[in-house]
């Protein structure tokens, strides 16, 4: 399993990332604090509070989602 932060700005950016989680095979969950979601539910994201930064846990490994985690990583 590996977790990364990041931090999505605008409903295009959720969109895109929840498109990348989807065509993972694996579980991947998004949460902050104790709220936690399916990274492929586009309305479970966007539910989140997107001015907060997201930690997201990946239950396998994509370098295409890899990708997508390091386009919207937080420095």
């Amino acid at each position: 399993m590996s977790q990364s932060k990041i931090k999505l700005n605008a409903t295009e950016e959720v969109q895109e990332f929840v498109n990348a989680a989807s065509r993972c095979d694996f579980d991947i969950d998004v949460y902050y604090n104790r709220f936690l979601i399916d990274a492929k539910s586009i309305l479970g994201v966007l539910s989140l509070d997107l001015t907060r930064e997201l930690t997201v846990d990946c239950h396998g490994e994509s370098r295409e989602f890899d990708r997508t985690l390091k386009k919207f990583a937080v420095a």
